[in-house]
């Protein structure tokens, strides 16, 4: 019965009880309270395995309670649709986007209770990595998949420069408006300079620092700029022109026991209904099929 059990992603009220050892008037008793992660379909209470083994292990980490309460922050990178989310939901929790980095940093500091990542290995194009981006000494870290995201250039409407490759950018008078250094977009136009020969010296870049998707989308819109490196989601939103570079992996970086918490929980469970979904489909260039996957579990 426990090799069936592990098999499945998603379990009945029968199956859960029996792998936590439990009865199943207790399991009721835990979802009346809120307290076990799950999901109705067809009238029919669901609970995602992954997400159980998350629970028992943060009610092992209880210590963890005493220390600092971490304050209801989501840090790290801007994300459209996460954005979107968060305000949708009403959660109780305050988004500080200054780039990947600034999350990793805020997130090992107990500054933010999780962090939007997208940082891509240039050795070996794998994302969010916990050692490379620098959470491989969180004991109890846990990566929670968002979205596959389509990254790309955004131009100016009707693309009067011509560009038609980030390489194109090189030696042109195309204006290029940088995403700050911290951002994982950034890391990324710079990775993917370094694979054409380039670098950003070779730009014609612009004095200042777009400090978010919107505002690199605004600065190009503006005619301020020519050229930038964002997401697809940020050029239809602002009518641009876009020309896809690269699928990359979103995700959301957290200690075990805040992915627990009410902000957490709502946001996620909001993210299974059609509305979330309708959403994603109309701000283009996401894949949220895997959205809720644990990645990485330390």
């Amino acid at each position: 019965m426990k090799n069936q059990i592990l098999s499945h992603r998603y379990m009945t009220t029968s199956e859960v009880a029996d792998y936590l050892r439990l009865k199943e008037r207790k399991v009721y008793d835990l979802v009346r309270q809120g307290q076990i992660p799950c999901t109705k379909a067809t009238g029919k209470l669901l609970y995602p395995r992954e997400s159980v083994d998350l629970w028992v292990l943060s009610h092992l980490e209880g210590d963890q309670r005493s220390a600092r309460p971490v304050p209801p922050i989501l840090a790290g990178s801007q994300d459209p649709l996460l954005d979107w989310a968060v305000r949708e939901t009403g959660v109780n929790i305050a988004t500080l986007c200054h780039g990947s980095s600034d999350g990793v940093e805020r997130l090992l500091s107990g500054d933010a209770m999780a962090a939007g990542l997208h940082l891509v290995d240039s050795a070996s194009g794998r994302y969010n990595d916990p050692v490379q981006v620098g959470l491989g000494g969180l004991r109890d870290l846990v990566v929670i998949h968002w979205a596959q995201r389509r990254q790309g250039l955004l131009l100016q409407r009707g693309n009067p420069l011509g560009i038609r490759s980030l390489k194109d950018l090189a030696g042109s008078r195309a204006r290029v408006v940088r995403r700050q250094p911290e951002a994982g977009a950034d890391t990324l136009m710079q990775w993917k300079l370094r694979q054409s020969g380039l670098s950003a010296k070779d730009l014609r870049l612009c004095d200042n620092l777009a400090l978010s998707e919107d505002d690199l989308a605004l600065a190009i819109s503006a005619g301020e700029a020519d050229a930038g490196v964002a997401v697809e989601a940020a050029a239809r939103r602002h009518g641009l022109e876009f020309i896809p570079i690269q699928d990359e992996q979103f995700d959301l970086a957290m200690r075990r026991i805040s992915y627990f918490e009410e902000p957490i929980q709502r946001l996620m469970a909001f993210t299974r209904t059609e509305r979330f979904l309708q959403r994603a489909n109309a701000l283009g260039g996401y894949d949220v099929s895997r959205l809720g996957t644990v990645v990485y579990n330390a």
